[in-house]
């Protein structure tokens, strides 16, 4: 179900409860609220989810990245003393 459909049921279901009688209708009407309330808080913590994964992957490529360059920087740095080692020995 996808936001919208939510959104339509539970309007739906809000209209439905506005016709019932006094008491069952104040519990049906709490419980719907709450339903509503829930799912926004729920929506907002998906959506603060989805940002902290999108700024852990940014995170992990940048960490990549240095990683091969540092590795790339020790196989020049070793090849340079190995050169410069093997012109002192000879």
């Amino acid at each position: 179900m996808n936001e919208q459909e939510f959104q339509q049921r539970l309007s739906e279901l809000m209209n439905q409860i506005e016709e019932l009688p006094g008491p069952a209708r104040q519990t049906l009407e709490k419980l719907a609220t709450d339903t509503r309330t829930r799912h926004e808080k729920m929506r907002r913590t998906v959506g603060e989810l989805q940002e902290s994964l999108d700024y852990l992957r940014l995170s992990v490529k940048y960490l990549v990245f240095d990683l091969e360059a540092t590795r790339r920087e020790n196989q020049y740095l070793r090849r340079l003393i190995e050169n410069d080692s093997k012109r002192d020995e000879g």
